[in-house]
């Protein structure tokens, strides 16, 4: 099926980063919430989809992880959440794409496999299926073109994808290009943006094998700029680490916003019940200046979730308020 895109949903609009005033919308219809939800925007509404939580007990007490295949929809701001058609299958930890002409899910996976599959949810058409199954990446979207990085191939993966993948949807039947890849580490829920024709890549986590053969984490604070045209380039680190903060970053005022993020500074905190949460400060990266601030906090903390741009709002549905536990909190700040 063809689809023409006319022209790209930009994050980008004029107002002061540090003058967001956020404010709840509607929670979740399901008053666990979910992580790794896809959202994004199809047909004027907004969409949370697939995602997970514990329903028994909490991780470190041997709880169980469910994937879900569900799928909400809000048409207005202070409307009543319903239901939609449910994805193929149950699923998270994607990338989701808004686009024009609707919603994109890309990629993701379950507690046994991963995914390829690429498919506008509205309709559920199929878009070509990534090269490798891949989740846990960034991803965003430049002059219509899809962009990915990173991610792990498998559940038990304890090394992470060095990958960069493009899919131009102005191309009829086109499929994905391996690019080159960033040149630092390869990573996981990294953080993503596009802007002034580049696309830039914010933290995550490598990966690596410990003492017992599972995965460990090395938190990255790195900054990096890809433009198709010359390629990669560093920017300066970030102040801090901002592992799986809501993507695609927005882009207000000129700066991208880094919301959140977990910076690993309570990654061993116990006992884990008391766990306080997740950096509420927003990292704003001047894209004239090339340089890092902070821009003001926000009222939540909430990561591995999606910063979507809904009726002139920054909108950000549900994600991890602390390790284990799912919010089904939905925000949303104004931008004018």
């Amino acid at each position: 099926m063809r689809r023409t895109l006319l022209f790209f949903m930009s994050l980008t609009l004029a107002v002061s980063a540090a003058d967001l005033k956020w404010s709840p919308l509607p929670p979740l219809p399901d008053e666990r919430g979910f992580a790794g939800s896809f959202a994004g925007v199809s047909g004027g509404a907004l969409i949370v989809a697939g995602g997970t939580h514990f329903i028994d007990k909490m991780p470190w007490e041997g709880g169980t992880k469910l994937w879900y295949d569900t799928v909400y929809f809000l048409d207005e701001h202070m409307g009543v959440w319903r239901r939609g058609r449910n994805l193929p299958k149950p699923n998270g930890y994607g990338v989701s794409i808004t686009t024009p002409e609707g919603l994109v899910i890309v990629g993701g996976g379950n507690a046994t496999e991963h995914f390829r599959d690429v498919f506008w949810i509205d309709n559920k058409v199929e878009l070509a299926p990534l090269p490798k199954p891949c989740a846990f990446m960034a991803g965003c979207v430049l002059d219509d073109v899809i962009y990915i990085a990173g991610g792990i191939e498998t559940p038990t993966a304890t090394s992470t994808m060095r990958t960069f993948w493009s899919l131009d949807l102005k191309k009829t039947d086109a499929s994905w290009q391996e690019l080159p890849p960033c040149p630092g580490k390869p990573r996981i829920l990294a953080c993503m943006a596009a802007a002034d024709g580049a696309v830039h890549l914010f933290s995550g986590a490598a990966l690596h094998a410990d003492k017992d053969g599972k995965a460990e984490r090395e938190w990255l604070n790195d900054a990096w700029r890809y433009k198709p045209a010359t390629g990669w380039e560093k920017l300066p680190d970030m102040p801090r680490v901002a592992v799986a903060a809501p993507n695609p970053a927005p882009v207000v005022d000129g700066k991208i916003l880094v919301i959140g993020g977990d910076d690993g500074a309570n990654a061993n905190f116990e006992p884990k019940s008391k766990h306080p949460g997740f950096p509420r400060d927003i990292l704003a990266f001047d894209l004239k200046t090339q340089s890092w601030s902070k821009a003001g906090e926000v009222p939540f903390s909430l990561v591995t979730t999606n910063a979507v741009l809904w009726k002139g709002q920054i909108v950000i549905p549900g994600g991890e308020a602390r390790p284990g536990v799912r919010s089904p909190q939905v925000w949303q700040a104004p931008l004018k």
